[in-house]
């Protein structure tokens, strides 16, 4: 049973780090940037939720406020200031690092941001329904009500995108602007509108991890930095390019984690995160889902 039960959390606990690898991954997928201001955004979006939250009494407003707060701020971010970094660095080996820092600069802004308005003091988000684990017979389960809707919204959101990306023109248009912007242009997409939908969409995903792993935890200006470190190394294990390699690693590290927690110590967490990670980068760097052949037409 206790093997049962270690499953049982880790499929909630991966659920909540694909989310925020979904995030990840879509910026990567759209603009070849590691968005380490995502966990900012994910924060900001939240705190938009809560206040919905707050001033209507009904979660699923907040939810949807979060996500629409989120994918507002990622288009912003990628209009007023991504799109001015890409336009100034345009060769070299910077244009691979300065998109990085800039998003660890805005992380640190956007923290300061939401501290500055809503204080350092832990928020609570109520959710819809109960946090309790669901009873068979005389045992209570750690998996609730409240685990099975993270399920569901991963789910759905990696059907919802993977129709987007895999049955579209936008997904087309979104994956050839990240690979070859020049040639995009020239075959007439717009890369800088797709990429803003790119970022927009990353927003979104961000906003529903951030409310519903607040649901569960509390809120503050630095609730999202350890799930963006484990998004980041679920990103990284499933492979930056493939969506479903986002959910799989989240998964696999939720899982990874939970049972080294329960079999071997409660203090294993970091050190089983990056030992995950360095075995998937020193055995597959491009992780566990990536392709490596090009696509055939």
């Amino acid at each position: 049973m206790k093997l049962f039960d270690t499953f049982l959390t880790g499929l909630s606990t991966g659920s909540i780090y694909s989310l925020m690898s979904i995030a990840l991954v879509l910026v990567w997928r759209s603009t070849r940037v590691i968005n380490f201001a995502q966990a900012g955004q994910a924060v900001l979006s939240t705190y938009v939720g809560y206040e919905i939250i707050v001033r209507t009494n009904s979660f699923w407003f907040g939810l949807i406020a979060a996500m629409i707060a989120g994918a507002a701020i990622g288009a912003l971010i990628d209009f007023f200031f991504m799109r001015a970094l890409f336009k100034r660095v345009k060769s070299g080996p910077i244009v691979l690092v300065a998109p990085v820092v800039a998003t660890l600069g805005l992380l640190g802004i956007i923290q300061a941001i939401t501290g500055f308005i809503w204080g350092l003091d832990n928020k609570s988000i109520t959710p819809p329904v109960t946090t309790g684990g669901f009873t068979i017979g005389d045992r209570t389960l750690p998996f609730g009500p409240l685990n099975l809707l993270i399920v569901v919204a991963v789910t759905v959101s990696l059907l919802i995108l993977a129709i987007i990306f895999q049955r579209t023109n936008i997904g087309l248009s979104l994956r050839a602007s990240a690979f070859s912007p020049e040639i995009s242009k020239l075959s007439g997409i717009k890369v800088d509108a797709i990429r803003t939908f790119g970022w927009a969409l990353s927003g979104a995903a961000g906003g529903l991890a951030g409310i519903l792993f607040v649901s569960n935890s509390a809120l503050n200006p630095n609730a999202m930095d350890v799930l963006l470190v484990f998004g980041f190394v679920s990103a990284v294990i499933g492979g930056l390019d493939s969506l479903i390699g986002a959910v799989a690693g989240g998964f696999v590290l939720g899982m990874a984690i939970n049972f080294a927690v329960a079999y071997i110590d409660t203090q294993m967490i970091f050190p089983t995160t990056f030992l995950i990670l360095i075995l998937v980068l020193l055995l597959k760097p491009s992780g566990l889902f990536s392709r490596s052949k090009g696509r055939r037409d």
